[in-house]
C-alpha cells in the first residue's frame, strides 16, 4: 500500500508574528513526503479545541511548541504507523482516542491538526491527485468568494478601532481572478487616501491598515469612498463585510467601545448600531457582533438583521457541530466561520460545513491572526464547495499565499471551475 504511514516528524517554527507553531511531515511507503504547518488565533473563542505550549517563561516567554512536538513524535507518529493516510476518518478518530480528552488538552489540537493535514496532503500527492479533489471529489469545483481584509483594529491591530475586521467582499465579480483583481485595486485606492490625509499605512496582523480614526463608522466611510476611487460601485461591485469580534471588549455585559470613545453599549444597543449602519453602508455580513455567551442577543440580532446580512457565528459556535446545533435551532445565526484548528481535525470540520449545508447556513472558511506560508486552507474551501473564504488582506505574503493558491485552482479547473456568487448556496 503506497499510501501507508512509515514515518511522522514535527518541528517547531514560527508563524507570521513571530510566534511558535508546528509544522508536521508524514512520509509515505511509496515514497511521498508531504509538511503541513498550522496557524494560531489571538481572538480566540473559549470553546476552541486547546493549543499544547510549554509554559513557563524562559523560552519563547512561554509559548514554545516542543509539548506538541514530542506528543507527535512520541505519541501520535507511532499510534498511526502503517495505517493508510487515504483514510481520513479513521486517521482522526484515532487521534481523538488517543487523546481522549474532550477539548485534545492531552495531546494539543495544534500536534493533532497538524498530523491531519499532512495525512491529507500525502495521500493526495500519492493519489496523484489534487488537494481539494482528494478531500472533495470529482465534484470540488467551486471557488469561494473572498472577504478581504482591509481594516485592521481590535486585538489586530494598533489603531484605535474596537472593531476587529473591516473588509471588502467582491460581490459584483464574475470570477475569482477578477474578484480578486477588484479587491486589490480597491485595497491600493485606500492606501492612496490614508496618504494624503496623512494617516499611516502600516498594517496590523492580518494585512489591512490600521489608521487612527475618530470612530468606527468611519472605516465604513473609508471604505465605500475607497470603493468609488478604484472605478467600483459600492454595493452592486463592492460590499463590506464586519467582524467586530465584540468578545474582546465585552466585559460583565457590557460593550464598552473605549478604544474609539464610543462609550457603553448594551447588547440590544448594538444591534441598533448594526441596524444603523445596514441602511447607511453596503454591508452584506457582520461577524461576531456580539459576545460569545450572548445567546440571547443574538436571536434577537439575528431577527433584527437576518434576513438583510449574512449573521455569522465564530467565538460563538468555534468550528464545533453542537454550538452550530444549537445555534441553527434557537435562530442564533445563519452562517458559521469555519477555522479547521477551532476543532483540531480535518474530519471534524467537514462534519461542521456538512451541517451547515444541510440546514441552508451559509458558511466561511477561515485564516487566524497567526498564519503561514501553507495554503491547505484554500484547496479546503474548495473542497467543501465554495462557500467563501476570509484569508486576510491582499498584502503579507502568508495571507496571499492563500489567494494564489485560489488562482491557481482556477487555472487547473478551467471551463469547469465555477465562482461562488454571493447569495448562491453551496449545494454539494
Amino acid at each position: 500500500m503506497f499510501t501507508r504511514i512509515k514515518n511522522v516528524r514535527a518541528l517547531e517554527i514560527l508563524d507570521s508574528r513571530g510566534v511558535p507553531t508546528v509544522r508536521v511531515e508524514v512520509a509515505l511507503a511509496g515514497g511521498v513526503r508531504a509538511s503541513s504547518s498550522v496557524p494560531s488565533g489571538l481572538s480566540t473563542g473559549r470553546n476552541e479545541a486547546l493549543e499544547l505550549r510549554d509554559g513557563g517563561s524562559h523560552r519563547y516567554w512561554g509559548n514554545g511548541v516542543t509539548r506538541a512536538v514530542l506528543a507527535i513524535n512520541d505519541a501520535i507518529g507511532p499510534a498511526l504507523a502503517n495505517m493508510d493516510a487515504a483514510r481520513q476518518t479513521e486517521i482522526d478518530g484515532t487521534m481523538i482516542q488517543l487523546d481522549g480528552t474532550p477539548n485534545k488538552a492531552k495531546l494539543g489540537a495544534n500536534a493533532i491538526l497538524g498530523v491531519s493535514q499532512a495525512c491529507a496532503r500525502a495521500a493526495a500527492m500519492a493519489l496523484r491527485v489534487p488537494l481539494y479533489e482528494h478531500l472533495g471529489g470529482v465534484g470540488a469545483i467551486r471557488i469561494p468568494m473572498p472577504m478581504i481584509n482591509v481594516i485592521n483594529g481590535g486585538k489586530h491591530a494598533d489603531s484605535n478601532l474596537d472593531f476587529q475586521e473591516f473588509m471588502i467582499v467582491p460581490v459584483g465579480a464574475p470570477s475569482f481572478r477578477e474578484a480578486l483583481r477588484r479587491s486589490a485595486e480597491t485595497f491600493q485606492a485606500l492606501k492612496a487616501i490614508l496618504e494624503r490625509s496623512g494617516q499611516p499605512t502600516s498594517v496590523g496582523d492580518e494585512g489591512g491598515f490600521a489608521p487612527r480614526l475618530e470612530s468606527n463608522e468611519d472605516a465604513c466611510r473609508l471604505i465605500v469612498q475607497a470603493i468609488g476611487e478604484a472605478g467600483y460601485q459600492a454595493g452592486a461591485d463592492i460590499a463590506i463585510a464586519l467582524d467586530p469580534a465584540a468578545t474582546s471588549f465585552h466585559e460583565n455585559g457590557t460593550y464598552r467601545l473605549s478604544r474609539s470613545g464610543q462609550g457603553e453599549k448594551t447588547s440590544a444597543q448594538m444591534t441598533e448600531l448594526y441596524c444603523d449602519w445596514v441602511r447607511k453602508y453596503p454591508i452584506v455580513s457582520i461577524e461576531d457582533g456580539l459576545a460569545e455567551d450572548d445567546w440571547e442577543g443574538f436571536r434577537t440580532h439575528t431577527a433584527a438583521l437576518g434576513d438583510k446580512v449574512q449573521i455569522v457565528g465564530d467565538d460563538l459556535l468555534c468550528t464545533n457541530t453542537r454550538f452550530i446545533g444549537r445555534a441553527i435551532r434557537e435562530h442564533c445565526c445563519n452562517a458559521a466561520l469555519i477555522k479547521l484548528n477551532q476543532i483540531g481535525t480535518v474530519s471534524e470540520t467537514i462534519e461542521s460545513v456538512d451541517l451547515c449545508r444541510r440546514s441552508g447556513w451559509g458558511y466561511v472558511i477561515s485564516h487566524r491572526s497567526g498564519e503561514t506560508e501553507d495554503a491547505f486552507m484554500a484547496d479546503f474551501s474548495v473542497a467543501m464547495g465554495g462557500g467563501q473564504i476570509k484569508a486576510g488582506s491582499v498584502c503579507r505574503g502568508e495571507r496571499i499565499a492563500k489567494y494564489n493558491r485560489l488562482l491557481e485552482i482556477e487555472q487547473e479547473l478551467g471551463a469547469a471551475a465555477c465562482f461562488a456568487r454571493w447569495g448562491e448556496r453551496a449545494a454539494r
